[in-house]
């Protein structure tokens, strides 16, 4: 059938007259609202207007400019706006159906192919790519979170962190150097953002990628929490993750050093996590509730203390 010319009307919002259905997925920064909206029984599409107004034109360029270059990994935009008004910026993608996002072994291994494939990939044949995301540059993160030690000491106690292990983290970071290899990152791979789609590997929201350390997209898949995607992981199954994806990306890596520098940059920006979570407990909760972030809370403060231990065991061996 395809999509009507009208679809979209003038002022960025769906032409109710032509809608049969509509389904709210979820909401953006900024309030708006993606949706899956039918134009009949069998005929779905998902639609997105601009969810972070930073990010204005961006996901269609990626799409245009960098997927091109991937396998049929991503949902196909359809169609889209060219305004450079945020509040009419919008896109229309192909429907991929109900989507589960779990977090175990066969789905992180399956989207772990993926991250390391595009690893590496040579980025100079992807023209002009943003270097920098929607959070701050770890660099950045790690200013910050030593500028507001004090602050993080305080919550330790509900935490359950030993001090002695953030001391030990705190004195690495104050002269640490990652590693200056830079890839082709998503920017933004945390449990909602992939899925399995008819035993297919599918990765959404493009509209972050950017070029970054390897770390960033790997700390995303197995240490970022997110509030509305609760998970759990162990020591053991990181190491697991961490192993496979050293077997198969092609990148110039000691993969002591890179282990070592992985959970270094996970201890620390989960961190700077934590910090963000208290300040939104202290505000009640914000865009998420209390029990969420309480949740998302106790899985960050998990990893810190497993990236941690695992961290000062690699240093004394």
């Amino acid at each position: 059938m395809g999509l009507p010319n009208d679809i979209v009307l003038e002022n960025g919002m769906l032409n109710e007259k032509l809608i049969m259905k509509r389904e709210i997925l979820y909401k953006g920064m900024n309030g708006r609202l993606v949706e899956r909206f039918y134009l009949s029984g069998a005929e779905s599409y998902i639609f997105k207007p601009l969810t972070n107004n930073d990010q204005l034109g961006k996901e269609a360029w990626i799409h245009e400019q960098v997927l091109p270059h991937f396998p049929a990994i991503f949902p196909r935009i359809l169609s889209y706006s060219e305004s450079d008004n945020p509040e009419l910026s919008w896109m229309i993608l192909e429907d991929l159906g109900q989507l589960s996002h779990k977090f175990n072994e066969e789905t992180v291994l399956g989207v772990i192919k993926w991250v390391a494939w595009w690893h590496s990939f040579p980025v100079g044949k992807l023209g002009n790519l943003p270097v920098k995301g929607l959070k701050p540059q770890i660099s950045e993160i790690i200013v910050d979170i030593c500028n507001r030690k004090a602050e993080f000491f305080q919550i330790l106690p509900v935490l359950q962190i030993e001090e002695k292990l953030i001391e030990k983290i705190y004195l690495l970071l104050e002269s640490v150097e990652f590693s200056k290899q830079l890839v082709l990152s998503h920017g933004d791979l945390h449990v909602g953002n992939y899925a399995f789609v008819d035993n297919k590997m599918m990765i959404l929201d493009w509209e972050h990628t950017h070029l970054n350390t390897p770390y960033w997209d790997l700390y995303h898949v197995l240490d970022m929490s997110h509030p509305l995607f609760p998970r759990s992981i162990t020591s053991e199954f990181r190491e697991m993750i961490l192993k496979s994806y050293l077997s198969q990306v092609e990148l110039e890596i000691n993969n002591g050093d890179f282990k070592k520098e992985y959970y270094l940059f996970a201890a620390a920006f989960s961190i700077w996590m934590l910090l963000l979570i208290d300040k939104d407990l202290q505000n009640n909760g914000g865009k998420w509730s209390v029990e969420q972030l309480i949740t998302q809370r106790k899985e960050t403060a998990c990893s810190l203390r497993q990236c941690g231990a695992a961290l000062f065991s690699i240093e004394k061996s």
